[in-house]
């Protein structure tokens, strides 16, 4: 899974480029209109009265610029941001380290928030609410309670999974925001953007090619871009067309809707070994050689986005459209499904 070019999840390769591709300002950001518009608000207020930006809450699909979104709230505010992820603040005293270096109005950015220990979140409950940091100091008779003061501070929380939130975790942010997945237009955008900023030269059918399989995800998007400009570069003296462009993904094994290798071995396990379902989770999983909870949190929604698959009380079943993209027609029962 980890060798995917169309996962949306963040990849030592990309953190190089997301970094130098990275908007810095909201007017740079495409797409995501209604969350803009919000923290337009949001950041002119703050800045307006002098204050923090309140708490704010993230939520989406990896590869859709929550983390833009963070730095970009930082920049507008001048002010600094300190990230984290919520598996690396094991404990309190990390979190307690990291509070008090902030600054005042700074943001505290905590990716995948859903994650942290819950000893930790509930130490992040009052600093949040009261800019105080509450800690025990020693051990038996000798312990003593700590109160320290902390600057003000906004916590922006991101994560993708936010039905894992606890309830008292998710009221203490003044604001929450979801994120979707971007339409063509928005994808066609963000490859002319980020094909100018790295120098490559593209035409409109080339952008409109890699934008049409990117899966609705700008992260996507900008890696399969590197991939085709590394193929133009090779065969075509570094110019991406309609005819490259086709090519290089071709090679790359992403069809016209942006499926893969494994995408397709997924409908094609539930299509041809188990007559389209309904088929249990973990025997998918076993015949493509994956985590169930990979084939449910990875693969999955963005089969059942595309309506190719659907969840029942007995399992998976592919729909009539999977078995369209594959060029294949549903059988009768006992009979195996056929070409068109």
């Amino acid at each position: 899974m980890t060798d995917r070019i169309i996962t949306g999840e963040e990849r030592t390769e990309d953190q190089e480029f997301d970094r130098s591709l990275r908007p810095r300002h909201l007017s740079e950001f495409i797409g995501q209109e209604a969350v803009k518009a919000n923290l337009e608000i949001l950041i002119s207020a703050a800045k307006g009265r002098d204050e923090p930006i309140e708490h704010i809450m993230i939520a989406g699909p990896p590869g859709l610029g929550k983390t833009t979104l963070a730095n970009i709230m930082a920049n507008e505010m001048g002010v600094n941001i300190r990230t984290t992820s919520g598996p690396a603040i094991e404990h309190q005293g990390a979190l307690a380290s990291m509070l008090t270096n902030l600054e005042d109005r700074d943001i505290f950015f905590i990716d995948e928030i859903h994650r942290l220990a819950r000893p930790v979140e509930e130490s992040l409950y009052p600093a949040m609410e009261d800019f105080k940091f509450d800690f025990v100091s020693g051990k038996g008779a000798g312990a003593q309670s700590i109160r320290l003061q902390l600057p003000r501070f906004t916590v922006i929380g991101a994560t993708t999974r936010q039905g894992m939130l606890s309830a008292p975790l998710r009221d203490r942010f003044g604001a929450t925001y979801a994120l979707y997945f971007y339409g063509a237009d928005e994808l066609f955008a963000i490859v002319i953007r980020s094909a100018a900023l790295l120098k490559v030269t593209i035409d409109d059918a080339g952008a409109r090619i890699i934008a049409s399989r990117a899966r609705g995800t700008p992260r996507v998007a900008n890696r399969l871009l590197r991939r085709v400009r590394d193929f133009a570069q090779v065969r075509a003296q570094g110019r991406i067309d309609e005819r490259i462009a086709l090519d290089a993904l071709a090679m790359l094994e992403v069809d016209e809707l942006g499926l893969d290798t494994i995408d397709r071995r997924i409908l094609r396990t539930i299509v041809e070994k188990y007559e389209g379902g309904p088929v249990g989770l973990d025997t998918i999983a076993v015949s493509v050689s994956e985590d169930p909870e990979t084939v449910e949190d990875v693969y999955e929604p963005f089969l059942m986005q595309l309506g190719f698959l659907a969840r029942t009380p007995r399992g998976r079943v592919a729909t009539k459209l999977a078995y369209e993209h594959l060029g294949l027609v549903k059988a009768s029962s006992g009979e195996q499904p056929r070409l068109f």
